[in-house]
């Protein structure tokens, strides 16, 4: 017997939160023909992901969705190493055309954590962002780019987050300038926030690195607006964010299906 063959119902149920996850949930037919398997297969699937703790199926509308104790299975991800491996060469090369501190930052919780960030070697740096630094949602450029881009569920369910959390940020989650705003950053693709120490205004500009569905970080810029006032940071500094976050995105999934595919070979 071949102790190799993979285990089919293990395969169907990663198949199964694969298609949640690409989606807000998903009824038992609409899991069934993406999978194509039985309805009566695919309710058992489910219904065990459900007794996992893995998903909920919500009595409103008979759909199932993923719980946040799905996130939990990315601990084992280490964001840190595909940064190193993949996001990092192409940071440190951004830094080295802007001058100005660029940095990434990922989603942890309800607020983005920096992953790596050129600050130690930039002489332009103003204020000093290392890895582990975190940023709020509501208030940085870095936040507003995520709730831009993520998907609806999850932008209401972080803005649900921080309205409980009892968050002083100057925007709050439920103003109404918050739908505008975020419909601004789609439409410029870009997002720009203005902070000020009493001494110098600290311009951010982010825009978001689509890595693959469901999974976003945000790449940044900081500069002086007097030394670069916004238009001209947009003009000089947005192109080369662009082309650096598509970069990323593209090693990052070319590094995600080679390990998932690990005897493919390329011609």
């Amino acid at each position: 017997m071949d102790s190799t063959r993979p285990i089919r119902a293990l395969v169907r149920g990663l198949e199964a939160l694969t298609v949640l996850n690409s989606r807000d949930g998903g009824t038992v037919s609409e899991v069934a023909q993406e999978i194509q398997l039985p309805r009566t297969t695919v309710y058992r699937i489910l219904e065990t992901l459900c007794a996992s703790g893995f998903v909920v199926r919500d009595s409103a509308d008979e759909r199932y969705r993923l719980t946040v104790r799905v996130r939990a299975l990315s601990t084992g991800f280490h964001e840190e190493s595909w940064i190193t491996q993949v996001a990092k060469p192409c940071l440190f090369e951004l830094g080295e055309s802007i001058v100005w501190p660029v940095n990434i930052a990922t989603l942890a919780e309800t607020q983005l954590i920096v992953r790596e960030a050129t600050d130690h070697c930039s002489p332009l740096a103003i204020q000093h962002f290392s890895a582990g630094t975190t940023l709020p949602l509501l208030s940085s450029s870095a936040g507003h780019a995520y709730l831009a881009y993520c998907a609806d569920a999850e932008r209401t369910a972080l803005i649900d987050a921080s309205s409980r959390s009892g968050s002083a940020e100057p925007l709050a989650s439920d103003s109404p300038q918050m739908p505008p705003m975020l419909a601004e950053v789609v439409e410029l693709g870009y997002a720009a926030t203005t902070r000020s120490d009493g001494l110098v205004d600290e311009v951010s500009m982010s825009v978001p690195v689509n890595l693959q569905p469901g999974y976003l970080a945000v790449l940044t810029v900081r500069f002086s607006a007097s030394a670069v006032p916004l238009k001209t940071g947009v003009e000089r500094f947005l192109p080369k964010l662009r082309h650096c976050a598509a970069r990323i995105s593209a090693a990052f999934r070319k590094t995600v299906d080679a390990r998932a595919h690990p005897t493919r070979t390329t011609a």
